[in-house]
């Protein structure tokens, strides 16, 4: 046996000769295709003097319990090779509270890059949230004391001026974000770990990516690596343009997993431009609340395929009103840009100007129509609007009639009591829910008011009652309904009516 196995070897000694070669080549072949095109040291060397770091300081009050004011030291996985070094160096720059319970500086560092040699850069409002001192470090380590010009939180983006050393600057341009391809080439250049310039390439992953972490969504997706301190820098085609500010990763570890995310080029220029220009966020205002187009609400409505932004309130003094816009209306198209799914339009609409006529393309009981809108202004600020404060007498003995799986009744004085129904919300009443209906999944539950039934107003449980009876003989699989909360806030529910 011992000799059977040298013999077995020498018959294959060609084939992994053949073998070898391949992967030599294979291995001289790799690290071309690894840095990418030849053309990223060339931007990069370009764009260099144009990225710079921005360091912020602030005095907040130490607090005793044992691990804690760290400052802005990076949070790296144990054992990490670099966990020694961040924490001495962030534990030298505490100040002089340290950890005896008295105020104390904290400093972070970020990303930021010139657009304007006149003295604008543009980082991440996160970046420089409630600092006390802000200061931009050139690449050649030139540090200069910034003002903010102003922030937009939805965005997470804020711009600063300084006063330009007697050295020229250099500034950057922006490129069409709309233009990127999936696959496509980009650079990050920051800040990470404190570390200084840096260059990372990669590709474009994806294109308007939807985190939820902002009613304005719209992230290009990429490999490139970016990890804690690339906040607020630059991504870069291979123009040297600026398509994206790199503004947070997703990473279990703090550090790169190939996933990061870019704010487009296309919404920092409208909020840069209405920064400089008003010092804050400007944005446009259609006054109506919208929804998700379903399937089974496309098929209510006649609409195919399911698209566009469903209207479900328009505000009495919003710009929607006097438009002729209605609840029901399905919004496919603003000012000549396609809505395929209400967060489009809600970003179409914050980025148009304030005062602008539009055409709004709507779909009406399955006819489309055309509307002319000029948008107001958005008020950001938040509303809160507190429950009633009246106190509940005893309920009624409420008679109540079954209809697709919903104990109904009229609205009566004491159920709007019970159920804090304001007495401009007119309809018919929900007071129970069958569990396992199609009306529980779609979470209707009491103190809901049916306004509408496949879009006719509806007044008594016996209206509900006929109109879904009418649906089943005209052989429809769901009935639309307007369903309102007590407050008067609109929203439609296809429920289905076999």
């Amino acid at each position: 046996m011992s000799g059977a196995i040298p013999a077995f070897r020498h018959h294959l000694r060609p084939l992994l000769a053949a073998l070898c070669l391949g992967a030599a080549m294979a291995t001289i072949a790799a690290p071309a295709r690894a840095r990418g095109p030849d053309g990223i040291a060339d931007v990069a060397e370009k764009v260099i003097d144009a990225v710079v770091n921005i360091s912020t300081s602030q005095t907040i009050e130490a607090k005793s319990s044992p691990g804690e004011g760290r400052g802005a030291s990076p949070q790296l996985p144990p054992g990490s090779p670099f966990e020694e070094f961040f924490d001495d160096f962030f534990k030298n720059r505490r100040g002089q509270g340290g950890d005896k319970g008295g105020p104390r500086k904290t400093n972070s560092l970020g990303s930021g890059f010139i657009v304007d040699t006149a003295g604008i850069a543009v980082t991440n409002n996160h970046v420089i949230a409630d600092a006390d001192e802000i200061n931009i470090i050139m690449n050649d380590g030139t540090k200069i004391k910034a003002e903010l010009v102003g922030v937009d939180k939805k965005t997470d983006l804020a711009v600063l001026k300084f006063k330009p050393p007697a050295k020229p600057l250099v500034a950057v341009k922006f490129g069409d974000s709309d233009k990127l391809r999936l696959g496509e080439w980009v650079i990050a250049i920051g800040n990470p770990f404190s570390l200084g310039g840096t260059v990372t390439a990669g590709i474009v992953s994806a294109r308007n990516r939807d985190i939820n972490s902002g009613p304005y969504d719209s992230y290009i997706q990429t490999d490139a690596a970016i990890n804690r301190g690339n906040s607020g820098g630059p991504l870069f085609n291979l123009d040297g343009e600026v398509i994206g500010v790199n503004t947070l990763i997703i990473s279990p570890s703090g550090g790169s997993i190939g996933i990061g995310f870019a704010v487009p080029s296309k919404t920092v220029i409208g909020v840069v431009d209405s920064l400089r220009k008003f010092g804050e966020l400007r944005r446009g205002w259609l006054g109506v609340r919208i929804q998700q187009v379903t399937d089974e609400i496309a098929e209510s409505l006649n609409i195919k395929p399911a698209r566009g932004a469903l209207i479900a309130g328009v505000e009495d003094k919003g710009p929607a009103k006097p438009a002729g816009i209605e609840p029901g209306d399905v919004v496919i198209k603003f000012d000549g840009k396609d809505i395929k799914e209400p967060k489009d339009l809600s970003r179409v609409v914050a980025d148009t100007a304030v005062g602008k006529a539009v055409d709004v393309v709507i779909i009406r009981k399955g006819k489309e129509e055309t509307r002319q809108v000029t948008l107001g202004r958005l008020d950001d600020g938040d509303k809160p609007q507190p429950a009633s404060a009246k106190s509940q007498p005893e309920p009624e003995k409420v008679v109540t009639q079954k209809a697709l799986g919903l104990d109904l009744a009229g609205l009566s004085k004491d159920l709007r009591a019970k159920y804090k129904i304001k007495d401009s919300v007119k309809g018919v009443i929900v007071t129970g829910v069958d569990d396992g209906s199609d009306a529980a999944e779609k979470r209707l539950s009491a103190g809901d008011v049916i306004v509408e039934v496949a879009q006719e107003a509806v007044g008594s449980a016996a209206d509900v009652k006929k109109r879904v009876d009418q649906m089943k003989k005209d052989g429809k699989k769901s009935v639309l309904l307007l369903v309102s909360n007590g407050d008067g806030e609109l929203r439609f529910v296809a429920l289905s009516v076999q």
